[in-house]
């Protein structure tokens, strides 16, 4: 089964916009554990927009009675304060994502020709704390083909699959149309050892279409999931999209 990780970088912007912990990041992680979502996601970035600092330690705290469910820390490593914060928290798994810190929302790869001599060393430390690495990429497997080089040697590194121009191409009725290119990359990251995540713009809608593509190990979902917890409410929304899994 692929694993559902619930970002909660969207119940933290609403929580933002008043001076009240309302609605609380502890209880919307601790509400989808219950639901049975096997992971929780974060995005902490230098503005603090959504998710706070101190919300990552909070839910690093609450995680400890709950060894199973697996830590998910988002976020460019070139940012200030980032790579402190995964050294502190040591997280199940650091996604690293190519982020601007003035940029709306993550919306490309790495370009690993270009940033792999920088990422290396990143990626050693972080195996070397005990986190899984997950890289995110566009689905293009030539730059795919480029991450084993740079020492992604513990057997458990992944790529997360940036799938907005999927979820782009289903609204309009042509997902066929770039469907293939994500089923042949995540076809060549499984080759070359490594696992394969997938985020961004997945819903209940466009998910069954995308997980037809063998082997997904895991979706990291926020903004679709906190759209239809307004409708369903929060435990019952993780629970259709692990039915949906």
């Amino acid at each position: 089964m692929t694993h559902l990780s619930v970002n909660l970088n969207k119940v933290a912007l609403l929580r933002n916009s008043r001076t009240l912990d309302l609605p609380s990041v502890i209880w919307a992680a601790e509400t989808c554990i219950e639901a049975g979502a096997h992971g929780l996601t974060v995005h902490p970035r230098p503005d603090e927009r959504h998710i706070r600092r101190s919300d990552v330690y909070e839910l690093a705290a609450l995680l400890k009675t709950h060894p199973t469910i697996e830590f998910n820390i988002e976020g460019n490593p070139l940012e200030p304060g980032f790579m402190q914060i995964v050294r502190d928290v040591k997280p199940t798994q650091a996604t690293l994502v190519p982020d601007d810190p003035n940029q709306f929302t993550s919306d490309h790869g790495w370009d690993i020709q270009k940033d792999g001599d920088t990422l290396k060393p990143i990626i050693e430390e972080l195996q070397g704390i005990g986190a899984r690495v997950s890289l995110f990429m566009d689905p293009d497997p030539d730059q795919i083909q480029r991450i084993k080089p740079l020492g992604v040697t513990n057997g458990s590194a992944r790529i997360e699959l940036y799938t907005e121009p999927y979820a782009t191409a289903f609204r309009k009725n042509r997902a066929d149309a770039v469907f293939m290119d994500y089923a042949e990359a995540a076809k060549v990251a499984q080759a070359e050892g490594l696992g394969v995540n997938a985020g961004h713009d997945l819903n209940l809608e466009n998910l069954p279409q995308f997980l037809t593509i063998p082997n997904i190990l895991e979706v990291s979902i926020g903004h679709a999931l906190t759209a239809d917890a307004l409708k369903m409410g929060l435990h019952n929304t993780v629970q259709a999209y692990l039915q949906t899994l």
